[in-house]
């Protein structure tokens, strides 16, 4: 029978892998509710071009929130732009980056990959409704 490798980590590093594995990988589903005009600039220390957006889902759902999102880059932009359209349902992976200025902290929300939903469906923010027709087949 053959064994599995061991790999040993010291504590600091367990915890900073497990960190980086645990926000690397939140993602929300949600329907575009605004996609905000593109900026753009030159950066001050590199002297590149770069581009923003931003852009709000809303989760519906018993408690529906709405959630601002940044895209940065110019190909996330550009693709963001060309693939999405308010009302489309999406997937957002997404990291959270706080920054403190004059001794209060901001934080956004970075998204670095958006897709349209496995289901392809629009989501809907009102609440499903059944019929009298479809209450009587109900197992309760």
């Amino acid at each position: 029978m053959q064994s599995s490798p061991v790999i040993f980590f010291n504590r600091v590093e367990y915890n900073r892998l497990k960190n980086q594995l645990i926000m690397s990988n939140l993602q929300i589903t949600g329907t575009i509710k605004v996609i905000t005009e593109v900026q753009s600039g030159v950066s001050k220390s590199s002297g590149k071009e770069w581009k923003k957006l931003t852009f709000v889902i809303g989760t519906g759902g018993e408690y529906p929130k709405d959630v601002s999102f940044t895209v940065f880059g110019n190909e996330k932009v550009d693709n963001f732009v060309k693939y999405n359209k308010v009302g489309q349902t999406v997937d957002v992976s997404f990291e959270p980056e706080s920054r403190e200025y004059k001794g209060k902290y901001y934080t956004d929300l970075n998204a670095w990959k958006v897709f349209t939903n496995k289901d392809g469906a629009t989501a809907s923010t009102e609440p499903a409704t059944t019929t009298t027709e479809d209450a009587g087949n109900l197992p309760f």
